[in-house]
């Protein structure tokens, strides 16, 4: 776990005017309360996210929400398609696998 005082290092640039407002729209997801916030490497990672998406990509606050949301999905739809992907190379034979791809190229 990392402490609220280490996000601030780590993110030198980061304000706690705009990681509490992050918190409080719910887009930074924090173990523990105000004043004993506890970090994941995951939460560092979207704090990065959210600060690029602002800073270089000049998405507006407003449309943060949607923006994280809709990343949200790509990124659980790709590690869904990594298991199904595991899946069929583990339990399907190889000639159905090359049909498959057959099928798919078009």
């Amino acid at each position: 776990m990392i402490s609220l005082e280490r996000i601030f290092v780590e993110i030198h640039e980061l304000s706690p005017a705009d990681l509490n407002h992050w918190i409080a729209q719910n887009l930074v997801r924090p173990l523990g309360g105000p004043g004993a916030y506890q970090f994941q490497e995951i939460d560092i990672a979207r704090i990065r996210l959210i600060m690029t998406l602002r800073d270089e990509l000049e998405i507006a606050e407003p449309a943060l929400p949607t923006v994280l949301s809709l990343l949200d999905q790509l990124y659980d739809l790709r590690r869904q398609m990594r298991r199904l992907n595991a899946a069929v190379e583990h339990t399907v034979p190889q000639e159905i696998r090359a049909a498959l791809l057959r099928h798919l190229d078009g």
